[in-house]
């Protein structure tokens, strides 16, 4: 019996970014009125003024005009550019020009995540200072961003590079050495908890040789009684949490229920509904497509 030859799989992107001119870019909704005014655009200019673009431009062939782009994502960037009077940009190019769709992928930057675009700006030759004005930050702040993953293994962080994990936490982390920092980034990705709560019990569970040699004088300094407590705090701020969270869960559980049926047996189901969406308000489309989506509340 002969084989089916192996399906080809359709790329989401061009493979390589190129620049285009900013002519041929083309946004189907414009920004807001006041958008200009607003401090989130002029961080974006200062940004882009600073340090260029750190992302690129998504954008999308034309369908009506050939040799043009639709703008998916970058429409702040994009008037960034046009504003200090810049000709061509940085473009990534999707092979599906459905802009809800391509933002309905997009989640909120990482620590980690954040921490190598801060490294791939410095690479570019912005400094400490330029990042912190345009992430409104101290300087001090950016060079603590440099250091988050010294001492951190590449196994750990690979595990937590798209999870919502803390600076706090890779604090905790950087204290234990390597075969333990892959077991406790496991442990927090199966439960979905990523606090700086739950590393310090894991960390005051840790035995001395799987610490650092640092990490391991304090604790021995400290003595196994007081281990003990502080382990006892954290594991009661945990269970009060939890506590918490039990008493919320059955009355928000319902709500949602309620709200995801709405949505997504009145509202997405009505095709002249989601087209208005789609060409007025992507970013509420986008909200309420998130919404009839989610499987079950998100864990703390």
């Amino acid at each position: 019996m002969s084989k089916k030859p192996p399906k080809s799989v359709r790329l989401g992107f061009e493979r390589d970014c190129i620049e285009i001119s900013l002519d041929q870019l083309h946004v189907e909704i414009p920004l807001p009125t006041g958008i200009k005014d607003t401090v989130k655009y002029k961080q974006v200019c200062t940004s882009v003024q600073a340090i260029g673009l750190v992302e690129p431009i998504v954008v999308a062939h034309s369908r009506q005009n050939a040799g043009s782009f639709i703008v998916l994502d970058g429409r702040m960037r994009l008037g960034a550019l046009r504003d200090q009077g810049a000709q061509k940009a940085l473009c990534l190019i999707s092979t599906d020009d459905e802009g809800y769709t391509y933002n309905k992928k997009v989640n909120r930057l990482s620590v980690v995540q954040e921490h190598r675009m801060i490294v791939r700006a410095a690479e570019r030759g912005a400094s400490a200072q330029q990042l912190a004005d345009v992430l409104n930050v101290t300087p001090g702040a950016i060079r603590q961003q440099f250091k988050l993953l010294d001492g951190i293994c590449s196994e750990a962080v690979a595990l937590l590079a798209d999870k919502p994990a803390t600076h706090a936490m890779f604090r905790v982390l950087k204290q234990m050495k390597a075969f333990r920092q892959i077991d406790v980034a496991q442990a927090m990705v199966n439960l979905g908890n990523y606090s700086a709560k739950l590393a310090l019990a894991m960390l005051q569970a840790t035995s001395p040789d799987q610490l650092t040699e640092e990490a391991s004088a304090k604790a021995q300094r400290g003595g196994p009684t007081e281990a003990l407590q502080r382990l006892e705090r954290e594991l009661a701020a945990v269970q009060a949490d939890t506590r918490l969270l039990e008493e919320g869960y059955g009355p928000a559980n319902l709500q949602l229920e309620i709200i995801k049926t709405y949505i997504g047996k009145t509202l997405l189901e009505n095709a002249a509904v989601v087209r208005w969406l789609a060409k007025t308000h992507s970013e509420y489309l986008q909200q309420l497509q998130f919404i009839a989506e989610i499987k079950q509340l998100p864990s703390q």
